[in-house]
Order: structure tokens, then sequence, then C-alpha cells
């Protein structure tokens, strides 16, 4: 590690920060509605981006400074099983093409801003809607706090903000700095103000994984060097190998599986897909998309590029932030740190806007002030956006960096269990409101419990979200396993309660507006009586 500060790589970090800083406020000028007192400008950037907006988007939103920083740690720390987020992000992309364009459709008919909108309008049923939201807010919190962890990570390397010893204001200026300036703009310009980002961000990670792709094997004498000395480190530690072992293949995909189906669950890949401007939009952008995985099969061999270099570093995350150090010439060193700093900021914007569009039309709206004004829940959700992030930066300065960790692995089993209710609607009418409640209650209590028990060698709790799958014998990911219960446990009571007759909730949707388009006629927005008011 480098004790002292390296000055022309700081230098370079700051003047990107200082351009994407002006880019995130300028964004407020950019295609400005005659009104943006609604959370169609403020939270969806008025539905209004095309093919290539929404493509950058999706991408800054999707690829973050966690993807950047953690991927590559699982390789350079265990090894090919950490490969599993490319099989994963190949899988999630035919899923999409099948239900996201519906979502989009329907959303656009009635005005939905949230997957509560949409699961409230389909089953008529606020405590579902609510069950869907509060999930939703829960797996983003940390999520968001992860992007922290990866700008404090890239400034621990840049020795910006001194030792352990140093004070705790002065050794957090740095990141308090940076969240400040990620506040504002977005406060300030809302769901824009990632969009123009996410062009600058995306450029630079290209650029700065095609030259690392390239430049450090050659520096380390080849790619033969370089899994050659990963197989040794692995072998001589007797943990991790350049190819999973059989008895974790079925961790491997159960994974890989679990955490596609779960990745457009979360509300922000939500968010950046509503605000695209048309249905075809969104099927482009799930052909294109795949892009992204052969990027991030290049930068998940950072990991044993890493071992190769001789780096070491106590904790994982700093691997890849610590070989561009070692490797770079230090002014394309602050680059690549920009990249990942950037990388951060998209993403945690997002996120807090979803986490805040939840909170305003599926809590503020449904349950506190039922006749808000587009006004008031504009205003609402840009507090919000700003107590998400603020709880987000409280997370990373308390608790340990491990339990952040733990928290997000935890949330992806969380948001899995909204996927009958949001997928399924999209599809079927036939699941019982009552039966998905009571199947996303099984499969979240499941699956905390389930992951509380898993221990690692540094904790007792929260410590992995693999676990042995009852009635199977193999160890595999929890998330599935509860999505599973929770499916099994929605048809059994759908049949049940059906067999009674109990009341299934007024459906405000039509077969045609799942396939609706913004040309198409009649499809002006229809403003459902729990949404009159709140879009255009």
């Amino acid at each position: 590690m480098n004790d002292g500060v390296n000055g022309v790589a700081l230098a370079v970090f700051i003047i990107f920060f200082l351009a994407v800083t002006v880019i995130g406020f300028m964004a407020s000028r950019w295609r400005r509605a005659e009104n943006e007192n609604s959370l169609d400008e403020w939270g969806l950037g008025g539905r209004s981006f095309g093919t290539w907006v929404t493509w950058f988007l999706l991408g800054g939103d999707l690829y973050t400074a966690y993807t950047f920083v953690a991927v590559p740690a699982a390789i350079y720390a265990a090894g090919a099983a950490g490969f599993f987020a490319v099989p994963y992000t190949i899988l999630v992309y035919p899923l999409i093409f099948t239900f996201l364009p519906r979502l989009w459709s329907v959303s656009h008919k009635h005005g939905y801003v949230t997957t509560s909108d949409f699961v409230r309008g389909r089953f008529g049923s606020k405590g579902l809607s609510l069950a869907v939201a509060v999930t939703g807010i829960l797996a983003t919190m940390p999520y968001i706090a992860l992007q922290l962890v990866g700008i404090q990570a890239v400034l621990d390397v840049m020795g910006v903000g001194g030792g352990e010893n140093t004070n705790w204001f002065v050794k957090d200026l740095p990141l308090l700095i940076a969240f400040g300036v990620l506040a504002a703009y977005t406060y300030s310009s809302g769901l824009r103000a990632p969009a123009l980002i996410a062009f600058v961000k995306d450029t630079l990670i290209y650029v700065v994984i095609a030259v690392a792709i390239i430049y450090i094997p050659i520096k380390l004498g080849g790619f033969d060097e370089v899994f050659g000395a990963a197989s040794e480190k692995y072998t001589a530690a007797k943990a991790g190998a350049l190819i999973p072992a059989e008895a974790g293949q079925w961790t491997y995909a159960t994974l890989a599986l679990g955490s596609a189906l779960a990745l457009f669950m979360y509300p922000h890949s939500i968010t950046a897909t509503l605000s695209s401007r048309s249905r075809e939009v969104i099927r482009r952008n799930t052909t294109i998309l795949p892009l992204y995985s052969l990027m991030l099969g290049l930068l998940a061999l950072l990991g044993f590029m890493a071992i190769a270099a001789g780096v070491k570093v106590t904790n994982p995350q700093l691997a890849i932030p610590q070989l561009f150090e070692d490797m770079f010439p230090s002014w394309f060193a602050g680059v690549a740190f920009a990249a990942i700093g950037i990388g951060a900021l998209v993403p945690a914007a997002i996120m807090s806007i979803a986490a805040a569009n939840l909170f305003t039309r599926n809590i503020y709206k449904d349950f506190l002030k039922p006749d808000a004004t587009p006004e008031q829940e504009t205003k609402v959700s840009k507090l919000v956006s700003l107590l998400v992030k603020v709880g987000a930066l409280i997370f990373v300065l308390t608790m340990d960096k491990t339990v952040a960790i733990n928290f997000q692995l935890l949330g992806g089993i969380w948001i899995l269990q909204t996927f009958p209710s949001l997928v399924g609607g999209l599809f079927t009418r036939w699941f019982h409101r009552w039966a998905l409640l009571a199947g996303w209650a099984v499969g979240m209590l499941y699956g905390t419990l389930a992951a509380y028990g898993v221990a690692s060698p540094t904790q007792k709790h929260f410590g992995g979200s693999s676990k042995e799958i009852p009635g199977i014998g193999e160890i595999g990911y929890i998330g599935l396993t509860a999505f599973v219960l929770n499916v099994a446990v929605t048809v059994v009571l759908t049949f049940v309660l059906k067999a009674l007759k109990a009341p299934d909730g007024v459906d405000e949707t039509k077969p045609a507006d799942y396939t609706a388009d913004a040309g198409d006629p009649g499809v002006a927005v229809e403003l459902p009586s729990a949404t009159a008011g709140s879009a255009h």
C-alpha cells in the first residue's frame, strides 16, 4: 500500500470529479419540461430517454463501483467461483426481454412510477404494494452504502484522509465532500443527472478495461504467467481454484440463476427502465446490454492479474485499486480511480431516487396523504432521497465494511421475493393477492433466518448467502431456495383461497395495456384513482 498521497493520481481524479459535478448540475436544464414538479420529470427524467441514453443509464445503474471492485476481488480471494457474475448477466437479458416491455407499456398507460404502483393496480392490494415497496427500500439501502465503500477504497489507495490514527473527521472528509456533491446535484436535477454522467462513467470504464487487459499482462509477461501465478497461489493457500470445484457447482449455478432473477427486481433497475420513451427502446436495450457482460468478463480477469502482480492487501476490496496504483503510470491510475469513483456516483444517485419514489408513492401517498399534489410528491421524494443517502453514509462510517457487503447479499435474497408479484402479475392475474403476500412473507422469513445462520471466519451471523438446500443436500443460494418456497406457498394458497371464494381485489389494467406503445391511440396515460394527478 502507498503510505503517502499519490498527488498526480489525486489531481486527475479531482479533475474528473469536478467535471461530472458540473454535468450533474447542468443536467437540470437538459430537456427541461414546462412543469418540473412531478415524479415523472424529477424521478423518471420525463420518460423521454432514447436508446443510447437508456443504454448508458442502465449500464451505469447495473455495473457499479461495487461491480468494478468486488467482482475481481472475489476472483482474487476465491478464484473462478467469482465468475458467477458473468453467466448471471448473460442469463438476465433474455429474461428481461420477456417482461420489461410489458412493464413499460402498462406503466406508461397508467402513469405508474414504481413496481409497487403496478402491483397495487394489478391486484388491488395496498398491503401487497407496501410489502414490495418496503422490500425494495430495504434492499437498496446497503447497495447505496457499497457505492460509498467503493469510493472509500479508491481514496484509501490514493492515500487521502490519513492513517487509522487520523481524526475521524479529517479521515472521512473526502468521502463527506463526495457525498455532499452527490446529494446536491441529485436533489437539483433528479434522474437527468446520472443519465448524463453515465456517458462519462461508462466511457471511462471501457477505456480503463481496454488498457488494463492489454497493458498489465504485457508488463507481467503474458496471460500464461498471470494464470500460472494464480494457480500457484490457490494451490499453496488451499483456497480457490482456476476452475470451480465439483462440490461448488450447485452453489455457482444457483447463485447465477438467483442473481439473474433478482437483478431487475431492484427499484433502481426499474426506474432506469421506465425513464425510456418507448417500448421499442426497452426491446433494443435488452439486445445491446450484453456488451456490458463482455466488459465484465474482462474486468473479472483483473483478479488474476492482481495475484500475478504480487498485490498484498488485507481487504480484497482494495486489490484492484492497488493493482492500478502499482501497474499504471500515476496519471492513468488517476483515470482508473475516477472511473471507479464516478462508477459509484451514478448508481448511488439512481438508487436513492428509486427508493425515494417508492416511499413517496407507496407509503406517503397511499397511507399518509392520499390527496398529495404532484408538487408535494416531488418535494417529499427529493427530501427522502437525501435521507436515504444520509442513512447509507452513516452505515458506511459507523459499521465494518464486511457488514455492508453481507447486508447487500441479504438484500439480494429479499428483493428476489418480489418476483412472483411483479413478473407473475405481468403475465397472469391467477395468483391471489393474499397468497402472494403470504408467499412473500415465507420467502423473506426463511431467507433471513437461513442467512442469519451462515457463519464465516470473520462473522458469526450473515457470513454468506449459500446454505444446504433442504431435501437435496447440496449447498445452494439461499435466495433461490426462499424463492421456491415463496412460489410453492403462493400456488397452494391461491388454490385454497379461490376455493373459499376469498375477495380477489380489483384489476385496473386491461390485456391491451401490456402491449401498448407511446404512439398508440389512447395511450396518453390513464390515471388510476390512487395516482390521479401525480403523472401526466
